[in-house]
């Protein structure tokens, strides 16, 4: 046994012991710092439940608080729609103005009832003390007040100071109209005052309640600035970034009802409602809690909760700095210090096994070095062995530069071995000759998939023949770091080649000389074959063919009518209509053809296909009743050229159809005797590939073209 294979095992147990011994290392590292860094988070979660349910409890608070200042508000104005008194003279009040056409000054009534809603406004605060009292019968623009409507809504009276009716209060008393109290939402007043107001029915004395029973309206309107805001503040609260606020959906934004902590007006902020900010997720999920954007984009602890009276949502924050700096700085310290001893282990478990490994590090190299010169002594016999090898090869590494080239290689471009290791192959081949090998290497390295490609050389001279190459590209899997080394074979096949292309050549003039033999025997159908592989080849271009397909409908259009041999001439020269049996003679000629072929070696299914023209794309077709794709595409392709080239040719019993007309029959016969894919390729060359030009003489007669040949 050789020292290398003695120090195989050695090495591989060292390497493996290594590896379990870095991978226990790192596990412990891993699972240290995820312990770490879970308990960490679990703390911080444990934070943020407590000040959920701190922020909960605030907001629970202020909303109570918002929510009986509204009822009491909606209270006051209701204990006015039910007053008897009131009924009864906004009846009489009614029936003197619109009945009987009397002025409201004029009405004692309305003397009493401005009284009353002069009371009642100051007692409930819907009244603004600085503005002055106003007549009976005068409406001066204010701020607050209370007043009273017919049902048709024409103010009669009202308190002192009351505000113009507006939209939203016009709004308010529509939906009142069905019969029960509505809100007035907030709005800017005449002065920019933030206001809110409610209206009640007044419904006749005695009358059920119902909605054709209002006799008029109480609307009473008041400010908030001074009254509901305040109650957003929560007493006690000792944190400096805490913030209570009402919020309202406008359609896709959020508006800010009340003023905000960095001085915004009530009434003057709307933003989109986007998903990070916190008003949008209160309205989305009132009672829940998160951490989102404030209106300034600064992250915050947030709840809320949804009010009952009114459309509003109200808004709980606190800054996530304020309220987690010192659970983060707590966390932090605690990370530092649990990381700081994980890595201070991890470190001294390295150091310890790098103390131990240093000498068994020293006995490898000497290994290494005796290794690695036995692997020069076999690099020497591997090139001996490859330069008896009568093909060119050679190694490139990821920058295409010679890592191995043997002695054919270096004959072949005139350079020695030594020259061509660490170039570049286009410095030693030529761009253009190394363009094609650079393409193929790259695309081996890129899936390790061996290649293979046929270049043709041309030669300087006409005395040489051309050259052709075939080059095999294989991936050389390395276990070097980025080592994407490609073995490249080159050998010369020129004489194979030129050979297969010799049998080809012959191929073609047997098929030539066939065809012209037929060609003779039916002046009518002169060239009928030439045309139909014409057309065949044309349609298979249209449908991106492969080569062989292509070769296939060639030579198979070519032969198809060899069968005619054996039909009689007076019947291919006839000029009257043919009977059922000489037609049926007429079709066998084509599996005569197939017959006649069947012994000839052409490497493409030609005898396959010839057999298969007359089968129909439905399965109505003979000899076998075969059925769309079950008929060779070759022979799919050919029935739609012969149909086509023998409506588009003058016979012996009737004349030469239209271009037009002969593709309306291939389109009624479509997916019944041919496939529309190969109808809709030849129309397609027809119409934008300049068929119609190309082929319109083969519409002309024989006599019109005796001596004509085909182009």
């Amino acid at each position: 046994m050789t020292d290398t294979q003695t120090e195989e095992p050695v090495k591989g147990k060292t390497y493996r012991t290594l590896g379990i011994s870095v991978l226990l290392l790192l596990a412990v590292v891993i699972a240290g710092v995820w312990g770490t860094f879970k308990f960490v988070e679990e703390q911080r979660a444990r934070d943020i439940r407590n000040w959920e349910i701190r922020l909960g409890i605030v907001a629970d608070s202020r909303t109570a608080s918002v929510e009986e200042w509204l009822r009491k508000q909606e209270q006051a104005i209701g204990t006015l729609a039910t007053n008897a008194s009131l009924q009864v003279y906004l009846t009489q009040l009614v029936i003197e103005t619109s009945e009987n056409g009397n002025a409201i000054t004029e009405v004692p009534e309305a003397g009493y009832l401005i009284n009353l809603l002069n009371n009642q406004a100051v007692i409930s605060g819907f009244w603004e003390p600085e503005e002055p009292q106003v007549r009976a019968n005068v409406s001066r623009p204010g701020r607050a007040g209370i007043a009273l409507t017919d049902a048709t809504g024409d103010l009669l009276v009202s308190s002192g100071s009351m505000p113009p009716l507006n939209s939203m209060i016009r709004a308010a008393m529509a939906k009142a109209g069905e019969g029960s109290a509505a809100f007035i939402d907030l709005y800017e007043g005449i002065n920019g005052d933030p206001t809110l107001g409610f209206v009640w029915p007044v419904f006749a004395v005695q009358d059920e309640g119902s909605a054709k029973d209002i006799i008029g309206y109480v609307i009473g309107l008041r400010t908030v600035e001074t009254s509901l805001f305040p109650l957003l503040f929560q007493p006690g609260d000792t944190l400096q970034t805490a913030e209570n606020y009402l919020v309202r959906r406008d359609s896709n934004l959020v508006q800010y009802i009340s003023p905000l902590a960095d001085g915004t007006l009530a009434l003057t902020r709307k933003l989109s409602a986007q998903k990070d900010l916190a008003a949008a997720f209160v309205i989305d999920n009132p009672g829940d809690f998160a951490i989102s954007a404030n209106y300034l984009g600064n992250k915050v602890l947030v709840t809320g909760r949804a009010l009952s009276i009114a459309p509003w949502y109200l808004v709980r924050t606190v800054s996530e700095q304020e309220a987690l700096s010192e659970t983060d700085q707590r966390l932090q310290t605690m990370l530092g210090i649990f990381l700081l001893l994980i890595f201070a282990i991890a470190g001294t478990v390295v150091a310890v096994w790098r103390h131990g490994t240093s000498i068994r590090a020293a006995e490898l190299a000497v290994r290494y070095k005796n290794i690695a010169e036995r692997l020069k002594e076999r690099s020497e016999f591997l090139k001996i062995v490859t330069d008896q090898q009568p093909t060119a090869i050679a190694v490139f590494d990821a920058e295409d530069k010679y890592t191995f080239a043997n002695s054919v290689a270096a004959e072949e471009i005139d350079i020695s071995q030594e020259e061509m290791i660490g170039k570049k192959a286009t410095s030693v081949l030529g761009p253009s000759l190394a363009r094609e090998i650079i393409e193929m290497t790259n695309l081996v390295r890129q899936d390790y998939e061996p290649r293979s490609i046929v270049s043709r050389l041309k030669s300087e001279t006409e005395e040489n023949p051309d050259r052709v190459i075939k080059s095999d590209f294989v991936p050389l899997r390395s276990a070097r770091v980025n080592s994407k080394e490609v073995l490249t074979v080159f050998q010369d096949i020129s004489d194979v080649v030129i050979a297969q292309e010799r049998r080809e050549d012959v191929l073609r003039n047997l098929v030539s000389t066939l065809v012209a033999f037929v060609d003779r025997r039916d002046p009518y159908s002169a060239d009928q074959s030439r045309r139909v592989a014409k057309v065949a080849v044309a349609i298979a271009g249209e449908m991106d063919a492969s080569e062989e397909l292509v070769r296939t409908v060639d030579i198979a259009g070519n032969l198809m009518n060899i069968g005619k041999i054996l039909v009689p001439p007076e019947l291919l020269t006839k000029t009257k209509n043919l009977t059922k049996k000489e037609m049926s003679i007429i079709r066998n000629s084509l599996v005569a053809s197939a017959d006649l072929l069947e012994e000839v070696n052409f490497d493409l299914p030609i005898t396959t296909t010839l057999r298969q023209l007359q089968e129909n794309f439905d399965g109505s077709g003979q000899p076998n009743g075969l059925k769309g794709t079950e008929i060779t595409e070759a022979a799919r392709i050919i029935a739609v050229a012969n149909a086509f080239v023998g409506m588009v040719s003058p016979r012996a019993y009737r004349s030469a159809l239209g271009f037009s007309a002969a593709v309306k029959n291939l389109l009624e016969d479509a997916d019944i005797r041919y496939d529309r894919r190969m109808v809709s390729a030849l129309i397609n060359y027809l119409e934008n590939r300049g068929g119609r030009e190309a082929w319109k003489y083969f519409s002309e007669s024989v006599d019109q073209t005796p001596d004509k040949q085909e182009p």
